[in-house]
């Protein structure tokens, strides 16, 4: 991913990479915040469970 993705916010339809998320994640003050995902926008949201590797992609998992 290029700068010109990350500058123009192509990381909306693109995604981040790990490396981007890990930048991000580092710049919370609080390290013990729970991890949660959602997929609406925050409206809803479920605990990240497992961290997973699958088609060259890293996953993001709540087994519940």
């Amino acid at each position: 991913m290029g700068s010109e993705t990350k500058e123009n916010g192509g990381w909306v339809s693109v995604g981040k990479t790990i490396r981007q998320l890990i930048a991000e994640l580092e710049t919370f003050e609080n390290k013990d915040l729970i991890v949660e995902l959602s997929t609406d926008g925050g409206v809803s949201s479920v605990p990240i469970s497992l961290v997973g590797k699958k088609d060259g992609k890293c996953i993001l998992m709540y087994v519940g």
